[in-house]
């Protein structure tokens, strides 16, 4: 059987089929969803790339990180957006159970209209499934009221609805810490695109790696310099490749 995973540098991208994936996140662990920009941080910030490289596994999310590893590398990897990921576990039973799911989210105003859509999918979502995050700050984090909250109800699904960046070093402390192994999910805006807090993106533009374009006509002067940045990777993954991001 092939091996459904490969090194990117230095962390563990799965590459094997969707329904595989969806398998896989049943069964615990940290996974990370990390954009193009997310990725060009791990050659400047410390706390991020620990938090990346001690992930169980991360998914193919950047259609743009897929389009140049097809370039420099003669290999076509399957995309799989943290907007399709989160849209397949909300249809496992599994996740659709009252309590299975605890959402951290980035505002008051973002719980309320994600939680709301969440029940109105059928997902019974409340107060108690629900925690905002504060602001973080840079470096290794800890949130122990959060910890907390989690060793009370022990879900066993956990969605980080925060900004890459934050919620990988989030998930990290969590994964650390946390005396049971959840599955901890990192699909940042995801839920924000079902619920309209952000920019609709319909399974077409998605499949055509075209959700970056439509978030950027939503909110250009929050996601032109945000994508601009992610120009970053092309010296970066033809540098490292394979191999982890130097130290």
């Amino acid at each position: 059987m092939p091996d459904p995973f490969r090194q990117i540098l230095g962390l563990r991208f799965y590459t094997g089929d969707f329904p595989g994936l969806l398998d896989r996140a049943m069964a615990g662990g940290l996974i990370a969803v990390p954009s193009a920009p997310v990725l060009v941080d791990l050659a400047a910030d410390p706390a991020h790339r620990e938090a990346l490289e001690n992930s169980d596994f991360a998914i193919t999310d950047s259609g743009f990180m897929v389009l140049l590893w097809a370039a420099m590398k003669r290999e076509w990897l399957p995309r799989f957006s943290g907007l399709r990921f989160l849209r397949g576990l909300l249809q496992r039973p599994e996740f659709r159970r009252p309590g299975a799911a605890f959402w951290v989210m980035p505002s008051a105003e973002d719980a309320r209209s994600n939680c709301a859509w969440l029940r109105q999918d059928g997902i019974p979502t409340g107060p108690a499934d629900c925690y905002v995050a504060p602001m973080y700050p840079a470096g290794r984090l800890d949130d122990d009221a959060l910890l907390a909250r989690l060793e009370s109800a022990r879900p066993p699904f956990v969605v980080l609805c925060l900004a890459g960046g934050v919620q990988e070093r989030l998930g990290h402390y969590l994964k650390t810490r946390l005396s049971y192994r959840p599955t901890l999910i990192c699909t940042g805006a995801a839920i924000a695109f079902l619920s309209g807090r952000q920019a609709t993106i319909p399974v077409w533009a998605d499949r055509l790696f075209l959700g970056w374009l439509l978030r950027t006509l939503n909110a250009p002067g929050r996601f032109i310099p945000r994508y601009w940045k992610s120009l970053r990777l092309v010296p970066l993954l033809w540098r490292y490749g394979a191999n982890p991001v130097a130290r």
